[in-house]
This record gives C-alpha cells, structure tokens and sequence, in this order.
C-alpha cells in the first residue's frame, strides 16, 4: 500500500483538523495592482512531463512551471477574440495545451463564444478557435473533457438568450460541441437540455454543465439548475440525447449558496469518471455542496455509478468534522494512473468567525472513505465586497497532487499551491 502523509484531525470543541507542511507556493500575479485578479483558477499537469504544470486565472491570467510548482513565470494570455475570465485549462495525451476562456471580441459581441487556444509549446499559443457564436447570446461557464483514447474534446456550457436579463421570455439553456482535430474547429453547438432556466445566473438558471467520458465513451453530462443536480447522456458521441434530462437529486439552498463574508459562493457540480484501469474503472463520480445539513452547515458531497450512470449511491460526505460549520467550494479530480479521488475545499470548522482554511481530501477505495488534511499554512478573511470567484481547482497525476486556490489579505486576493507528492 502506498504511504499517505496524514495527520489525523483531534476531538476538540470544534474538530480541529490538524495541519501537514505541505509547501504553498505563491503563483506570481499578472497585475499586482488590480486586486479582484487571481481568482478562479484552473489547473492542470503535462501526462508527457508531469513536471510541466500550466494555470489559468482571471480574467487573463496564465502560469506555468516546469519544476513541479516549485517557481512559476506569468503572462497575461492574448487572443483577437478577447480573454475575459472562466479558465479552463487540460492537457491531451500527447501533451498539448488547451486554454478554454470566456471572450471580449470588439468585432463581436461580448460573451459571445467560449474560445478554445491551444499551445504546444510552453508561453505560445494560438489565436483560438470556437463553437459558431449565436448572434448575440451570452455563452457562458463551460467545461471540458478530453477522451484518453483519441483526444476528441467535448465541451458543455450556459447559452443566456440574454445574461441578467429578467424578462420571463428570456431564458438559459445547456448546449454542446466536440472538436475532432485537437481544437482546430467545433461542431455546431446543439441543445441537450430539454428543460431551462432563467436568465439571472442563480438559482434559477441552468448552469455549471461538466461533460464526463465512460468506459465505453459515453458521454454523461451534469448541471444544477431549478429542478435540481439533472443528467444527460449520449451513447452515440454526442449525435444524439435522452430525450429529456434525469434528476439525480435536489440540491438543497440551490447552487447559488448563501456563505457569511463571500462575495458570492456555488455549489455547482464536479462530474468526473475513472478511466485509470485500475479496480475502478468505469466508476462515475459527482462532487458538489448544497445546505441539506442547514444554512449554517454547507457540506461536500460525493455520489457514485458503477453501472454506466443508472443507478447511483446515496450521498457521502467529503467533510468529516462534527461541526455546523461551513466547507464550500469543493473541486474534485481523479488521478489517472492511481486512480485515487482528490478533492480541494474551503473549511471553516476551526472558526466561529468568517477565517477560512483549505483542505485537502482524498480517498484511495472509490469514495467508501475519505481522510483530510488542512493544506494551508495560515487561515484568510475573505471581504465579501471583493469577487472571489466561483471555483477552485486541483490536478493529480501518479501521485502528484496539485491543489490551487485563492486566498484574500486586506481585500486583495492572491492565488497559492500546495505541493503534494505521494510515495
């Protein structure tokens, strides 16, 4: 068995979780002088050199590192089509970069495509390439998944008729594009979603659509919205869809949640499958957080499908303290080669205030356990005047864990990593 470096959390008053001196790295800023940069980042290692690490953070910030997180250079990330925040960033199987952001095209209309720029050489990337816009409708949050096998890239994302509108007859709606050339060109985008949302980016509106690939190269597709955490499947590679979404389960106080001291603070969902070949394999994976436990009691949740998505587990809690208090803002990742859980959150059980921690947590047998860890070496106060972001990240590649995070000191946000190697 492969030793974890844990130090188990004692029974106090408030469960305090103990914490390992996992280093935090402090990733360079693009702009030190414009304090609501740096946050939301995405994270991801290089299969063909794992000491390769790239990073995204808005609104256009891009860090890499090619000493395992060590030391890190920034730029800001440039594209005619405009960077304006989102980043999602993954390597294929052959080492190729891709940067998925939200854009500003002066030729165009703003938020009006997901661009897709790709690198295959650390610091240069392409102009970009993206899904057909549709005229002037906000394209929004998206996500994606890469298939192992042929590096095909399906991507999901939020389609506003019109974003913050409030009119009834404008609406949010989950759409879907693949590229079959490595992110040269995109299918036409298509609806998947049969049922939508309202347009004020809440509770209401359809959001936070996470593509997923079987074992067999199903496509299963999760996102939150006014019925609750809702399924949707393609057996033919995205040609066709069940004709209407299955709902998983309510998410309890919706995805928009209500966290003392955050600007704003989601719930949304992580969708992820083991594709490691490991006892695992094929097993389907969804994280998120939602208030079911109470308002002042936000929770990390996991469920799981061994049979292709149609049938899944009652929930399993992530955090293991006994307290009322909040963990928020979960990420999740599944190493490919071990195929151990990863998950990265925000945790206030120490508090009684609004100081924060970040823990790590993993679970080596398919989610039947969890053990965690406080990777930070000092909690934060948050202002909730200042944006934060709506996500986290964390990558992990044969034991290399890479969790990523923003923090905030006198209303300024800075973003960290924690390096995490398991023997």
């Amino acid at each position: 068995m492969r030793p974890f470096f844990f130090i188990g959390y004692v029974s106090l008053a408030f469960s305090l979780l103990q914490a390992q001196n996992f280093r935090n790295i402090r990733i360079p800023s693009i702009d030190s002088d414009y304090p609501f940069s740096e946050c939301e980042p995405s994270i991801a290692i290089n299969p063909i050199n794992p000491m390769e690490i790239s990073a995204g953070t808005v609104l256009n910030g891009y860090h890499f590192s090619t000493d395992g997180g060590q030391s890190w250079q920034t730029t800001a990330l440039k594209s005619p089509y405009g960077v304006y925040g989102d980043p999602i960033l993954q390597y294929d199987r052959n080492g190729r970069l891709y940067y998925f952001h939200l854009s500003d095209y002066n030729k165009g209309h703003h938020l009006d495509r997901i661009v897709c720029q790709t690198s295959d050489e650390l610091g240069k990337f392409s102009k970009g390439s993206y899904p057909a816009p549709n005229g002037s409708k906000a394209q929004d949050k998206h996500w994606v998944v890469i298939d192992p096998k042929t590096n095909v890239i399906y991507m999901t994302w939020t389609q506003f008729d019109k974003y913050d509108s409030s009119d009834p007859q404008d609406s949010s709606i989950i759409v879907f594009s693949k590229s079959m050339d490595r992110g040269l060109s995109w299918t036409d985008p298509i609806r998947i979603s049969k049922f939508g949302g309202d347009c004020l980016d809440s509770d209401n509106t359809v959001e936070g659509a996470v593509p997923a690939l079987g074992a067999n190269g199903e496509i299963f597709v999760v996102w939150s919205g006014p019925k609750g955490l809702m399924l949707q499947k393609s057996l033919d590679d995205g040609l066709t869809w069940l004709a209407e979404e299955k709902k998983l389960l309510d998410q309890v106080g919706g995805w928009d949640l209500d966290i003392p001291g955050i600007y704003r603070t989601n719930g949304m969902p992580i969708l992820l499958s083991d594709l490691s070949g490991g006892p695992q394999h094929g097993t389907l994976y969804l994280n998120w957080s939602d208030q079911k436990n109470g308002e002042d009691n936000t929770d990390i949740w996991l469920i799981k499908s061994i049979d292709n998505g149609e049938t899944w587990s009652s929930p399993m809690r992530v955090n293991q303290d006994s307290t009322n208090h909040h963990q928020f803002l979960s990420s999740m990742a599944i190493d490919p080669v071990r195929g151990d859980l990863h998950f990265v959150y925000y945790d206030r059980r120490r508090f009684l205030d609004n100081r924060t921690d970040v823990v790590w947590a993993t679970s080596t047998d398919g989610g039947n356990s969890f053990q965690e860890q406080r990777i930070s070496d000092r909690p934060f106060l948050p202002n909730a005047m200042v944006f934060f972001g709506d996500y986290l990240s964390i990558a992990a590649f044969d034991g290399h864990v890479r969790p990523i995070w923003p923090r905030m000191d006198g209303g300024r946000i800075s973003v960290w990593v924690a390096l995490i190697d398991i023997q």
